[in-house]
């Protein structure tokens, strides 16, 4: 850092603050592993009560199928959402849970493949629709959110510094 700038503040967010952040965005990024890899894609979500909807097609982020290969055998994911103003002025929660795909086949899934179209067209009206943007994710999911920590950083303000060193 430079003379005269102060160090950053940062601090964890709380319960209600990182739902919050989750809920006002709609872009993510879901963290998979599969034998020696891991495999991060950036993705549309909506987040309701306590669950990430979105919806995906063929990854090809390692090689085709792996994606989808992964999820399968290994259902735990972490997915990350941030909001980014500049270096040192940002919001990011991480979520772990379980990655459980909502399968047309399945009629037990049908009316968790209703809830999370109605969800995604509050976001891309055109959902598996005519003039669908992204007709190639076909594959729907949710991830049950099983934890969740949100961290942000600030700029520190003036007499931060000089309340750190009463502290010492």
């Amino acid at each position: 850092m430079e003379a005269g700038e102060e160090t950053p503040e940062f601090r964890k967010l709380t319960d209600g603050e990182s739902r919050a952040l989750l809920e006002r965005n709609h872009v993510g990024r879901l963290a998979y592993s599969f034998k020696d890899r891991v495999g991060i894609t950036p993705l549309h979500y909506v987040y309701s009560e306590g669950f990430l909807y979105g919806r995906t097609g063929p990854w090809y982020t390692i090689k085709p199928g792996v994606k989808q290969s992964a999820l399968l055998h290994n259902q735990w994911v972490a997915f990350e959402v941030d909001e980014v103003e500049d270096l040192f002025s940002w919001r990011s929660v991480v979520v772990h849970g379980a990655f459980h795909s909502l399968l047309p086949d399945y009629p037990e899934d049908q009316e968790l493949r209703d809830h999370a179209i109605e969800l995604l067209r509050t976001i891309i009206p055109a959902t598996f629709r005519e003039h669908d943007p992204t007709p190639f994710r076909d594959m729907l999911f949710r991830i049950e959110v099983q934890e969740m920590a949100g961290r942000e950083a600030r700029p520190a303000t003036p007499g931060d510094a000089e309340r750190d060193e009463g502290k010492a």
